[in-house]
């Protein structure tokens, strides 16, 4: 397992909020991430609750602003967030539109070139972020789940729904729900995946679940704040999400927020709901 190179850590609710980086075999290029280490860490391997981002955010950006660590902390679970794209990969106009390329990363495996050689998120989170994760940190191989907003609530839903044996819970905060049907997925699949609408499917949430023919994980819970201007602009389409569950028999908790928008004020008012959800399902314990 490549090293893994400490660039801070710090004291934080009887825990570790730490931020590392390594070179990524999957990718090819230095990535980050973030892991809060609760004080439960100390005394053996923990339960993980992986997190991950939206367009333009980092492994920093939940950290910094969800304010998840406090019940983390009781709840003894391990936080682990990554970078939302592979930076400099050295592609001309990589980081011109916060929309594709650098931060957006989709959590998709690119086809197409340029893309195609650093462009593997799905392959960096689900095989190579939780191995070293579990090389490097007290965390239990057998109780991982995931999380997520916007593009990422994206990733959670789609790696968790490929991966069930895997990851045993799945929640997400305004996530695109089927990107073969919004401008952000219009304007970023035909460009990593291609112009075959078919290789789409299986990075689609929607589409994987109606193709499922039946219940694929226990529960999935959605958060959507009802003045999210993304939901407006038909960018999320959650109404689609609770459409394919229903005729699947997948079952979700889709909560409506009125008020909420799109942004770390939503999440950082129904994290503690999330953290529980997870911890629930992960056979947490507190401290």
């Amino acid at each position: 397992m490549p090293a893994l190179e400490t660039l801070a850590e710090y004291r934080c609710f009887g825990g570790i909020q730490g931020f590392y980086r390594h070179i990524s075999t999957t990718v090819g290029l230095p990535m980050r991430l973030g892991v809060y280490r609760p004080a439960q860490a100390s005394h053996g391997p923990v339960p993980v609750l992986f997190y991950l981002a939206g367009l333009t955010c980092t492994e920093e950006t939940f950290f910094i602003k969800a304010g998840a660590q406090r019940l983390a902390a009781q709840l003894g679970l391990m936080l682990v967030s990554c970078d939302t794209s592979p930076r400099s990969t050295g592609i001309p106009g990589e980081a011109d539109d916060w929309e594709f390329g650098s931060g957006a990363g989709f959590y998709l495996n690119a086809t197409q070139a340029p893309w195609e050689r650093h462009f593997r998120m799905y392959d960096y989170v689900r095989d190579e972020l939780t191995a070293l994760v579990l090389e490097h940190f007290p965390a239990r191989s057998d109780r991982f789940s995931l999380c997520g907003h916007s593009m990422g609530g994206h990733g959670a839903l789609v790696i968790g729904l490929r991966n069930p044996r895997l990851f045993r819970s799945v929640s997400a905060f305004a996530p695109i729900c089927s990107p073969s049907r919004c401008p952000w997925g219009l304007k970023a699949f035909p460009r990593y995946l291609g112009e075959d609408r078919a290789s789409w499917r299986s990075y689609d949430a929607v589409e994987l679940i109606r193709s499922a023919g039946g219940p694929i994980l226990p529960e999935i819970l959605v958060d959507q704040g009802l003045s999210d201007k993304f939901l407006l602009q038909g960018q999320l389409l959650p109404e689609l999400l609770e459409e394919a569950c229903r005729t699947s028999g997948q079952p979700l908790r889709l909560r409506r927020q009125d008020g909420y928008g799109h942004d770390y004020y939503f999440i950082a008012s129904f994290i503690e709901d999330h953290l529980r959800f997870h911890a629930a399902a992960l056979g947490a314990a507190a401290a």
